[in-house]
């Protein structure tokens, strides 16, 4: 990956992202896009190397009807992993009703696209408050760094944790607090 290619919007990611983008709307399928991507559009810029999208059960449904296997390749064990045929990159489809990190359930699931959708660059991206509550509730390393650094650059604060669900509060305040530690360090050098 070229980094500066990333971060321009024209490497092969952002490619399959708007790709996938244009076939949705094309084909009237509800969806936001979430993960690294949604990420990106939520001010912090870092790369990643694949496309996550939420879409309803029927929403795959016609997904897997109108461009699979033509535009996408299935992946043998994955049954909502893809990869993009023109460029090899990996596309996630997320499924309302389903549950985040170890897919066990718990008291956040993906929720509907089109409740939680906004517009970026065209886009429709999960907003902040969801994608904040996603990131927490899979419980991953990466992803409380990514929501550290959502904090940081849409300068979130304590109030931000009253609009999350009861069960990630207290882990978006770890972040918080986090945030804060470096920024004491980073002050101290």
């Amino acid at each position: 990956m070229e980094v500066s290619k990333f971060f321009a919007g024209k490497d092969q990611v952002f490619k399959s992202l708007r790709r996938i983008v244009r076939r949705l709307q094309k084909a009237s399928i509800p969806y936001a896009v979430v993960g690294g991507m949604a990420v990106f559009a939520h001010k912090y810029r870092r790369t990643t190397n694949d496309v996550d999208i939420l879409v309803t059960a029927a929403g795959l449904k016609e997904f897997k009807k109108q461009f699979v296997p033509k535009d996408y390749a299935t992946i043998p064990g994955r049954p909502r992993r893809f990869v993009d045929r023109r460029n090899r990159i990996t596309v996630d489809l997320l499924v309302t009703g389903f549950f985040p990190g170890s897919g066990k359930p718990g008291p956040i699931s993906y929720p509907d696209p089109e409740d939680v959708a906004e517009i970026w660059e065209k886009i429709h991206v999960v907003d902040l408050i969801t994608l904040v509550e996603l990131k927490l509730a899979a419980r991953r390393h990466r992803d409380f760094g990514d929501v550290v650094e959502l904090i940081r650059f849409n300068e979130l604060d304590e109030a931000f944790a009253q609009k999350l669900h009861k069960s990630v509060r207290g882990d978006y305040t770890e972040c918080l607090e986090e945030k804060r530690r470096e920024d004491e360090y980073e002050a101290r050098q």
